[in-house]
């Protein structure tokens, strides 16, 4: 169970809360002072910290609260006080504070604001294990024409809260490129949240964004909070935009336009100060002339665009990304790291990488796990490589020209070239190959099936 920690020079508030949380299956310590407390901090470091803004002594609630911060940037702190103006509760929500708490204490009140504060930082600790995961760290890779274009619009789009939509190919590095704004901007030090539009059911999309109260539908057994809350003050970013249906769209532009959400099966309207990034791989501009997306909250994504160009145009930056990704493989696996040829990484310059950054991280990983320790050249790097350096499987080709196949034979290979070839650009994601191959998901999948292949998710 998470563990808290009580800073409050009332034995009273520490006992009875303390008994509380106890009951609720929290660890609890507490702390009588300041000092006491910052010690306890280092001894435990606890998951979330109740701190008392009037304290006697040299230190008191905010001054605690501003060393908290820096030890523990990611630790929720939620204040509390019985003697606070407004002043107060705004000073300590600018100085990282999660909330503020009146005394006396309502359980109601404290179990409400501590089950947020640690949805907080479990969302924090998510985005930190995901980009870390998948080798982002906040760090864009390259030195090519085409990536300082992209450093410098982060740059002029960062200090501002205009909302921006992000496009590119999938695999490109949207997310990356989205984590870069808000870690230059003025939001920097709140929480940076993402939802994945299309990896949700439309059914739980609703609650999801904007949260749900106990009982609202069947399942709801708890209050939810959505992730518009949990970005409040931060930057949400809404990857995959595009693959929003059309009541989704709706309450998303109510919720842009009012700067306010409801929760499903909620009464009252919550305000919310997010910063809103979208990003898709879909030509928007395309699916709203097509009906497929609102005109209206196109036009309010869509404030500034940036595109992220795919690996094919920025070739130059292949052999940093390399190195990168192969010293990301070595901090986390151990593995002792493989030599790469000036040929090998050639080879890979050439590729077209339809994958695009995802595709070579995927090559890289699999090259250095079964090749450590050894010297990587061109045999190495071909072997691994599904298609051939301008993207089409060539040897298969002739295969479709032999006079022994019949129309439909030939017809069916050439249908399962195209199908193979979306899939491993689609890096298995067979909505995405479907977008590639300008079809609807249930369509491929019927095709699939009757040419018999199977998606790498599926297998």
């Amino acid at each position: 169970m998470p563990s808290l920690l009580i800073i409050d020079d009332e034995p009273n508030i520490r006992r009875m809360v303390g008994a509380l949380l106890a009951s609720e299956g929290f660890e609890v310590r507490d702390a009588h002072d300041g000092p006491s407390g910052l010690a306890r901090a280092d001894e435990l470091e606890p998951d979330l910290v109740l701190l008392d803004l009037m304290m006697p002594g040299t230190l008191d609630g905010m001054t605690v609260l501003e060393r908290l911060r820096d030890r523990f940037p990611d630790l929720p702190v939620i204040m509390m006080s019985g003697r606070a103006g407004l002043a107060d509760a705004v000073k300590a929500t600018r100085l990282g504070a999660v909330n503020f708490l009146e005394k006396p204490l309502s359980p109601e009140g404290v179990l409400l604001a501590i089950a947020s504060a640690l949805e907080l930082r479990m969302a924090r600790r998510e985005r930190t294990a995901l980009r870390a995961d998948l080798g982002l760290l906040g760090e864009l890779v390259g030195d090519s024409p085409a990536m300082r274009e992209v450093r410098t619009m982060i740059t002029r789009v960062a200090p501002s809260d205009a909302r921006v939509m992000i496009t590119g190919e999938s695999g490109t590095g949207k997310e990356l490129v989205a984590a870069a704004i808000h870690a230059e901007s003025g939001r920097r030090d709140r929480p940076f949240v993402r939802v994945n539009c299309a990896a949700i059911p439309r059914d739980l999309l609703e609650s999801e964004m904007f949260g749900h109260e106990r009982g609202s539908f069947t399942g709801a057994t708890e209050r939810r909070i959505g992730r518009f809350e949990l970005a409040h003050t931060g930057t949400l970013l809404l990857d995959e935009v595009g693959d929003l249906g059309a009541e989704a769209q709706a309450k998303l532009l109510r919720a842009i336009e009012a700067r306010e959400i409801e929760r499903v099966g909620g009464g009252r309207p919550i305000k919310i100060d997010v910063r809103i990034l979208a990003a898709t791989n879909r030509d928007l501009a395309r699916a709203v002339q097509e009906g497929e997306f609102r005109e209206d909250l196109y036009f309010r994504l869509n404030v500034i665009p940036l595109p992220v160009p795919p690996l094919r145009e920025r070739p130059s930056d292949i052999p940093a990304l390399v190195r990168h990704f192969a010293a990301l493989l070595r901090r986390r696996s151990g593995q002792q790291a493989p030599t790469w040829t000036s040929e090998a990484v050639d080879y890979l310059v050439r590729h077209r990488w339809p994958g695009n950054v995802r595709e070579l991280a995927n090559i890289v990983e699999r090259l250095s796990i079964l090749h450590a320790g050894k010297a990587i050249g061109a045999a190495e790097v071909e072997a691994v490589l599904p298609l051939g350096h301008d993207g089409v499987s060539a040897p298969r080709l002739p295969a479709l020209l032999q006079p022994e196949l019949t129309l439909s034979d030939a017809l069916d290979e050439h249908e399962k070239l195209l199908i193979n070839r979306a899939l491993q650009a689609a890096d298995g994601v067979v909505a995405d190959a479907a977008r590639r191959l300008r079809t609807d998901r249930p369509n491929l999948y019927r095709r699939m099936k009757r040419l018999g292949i199977i998606a790498p998710g599926d297998a």
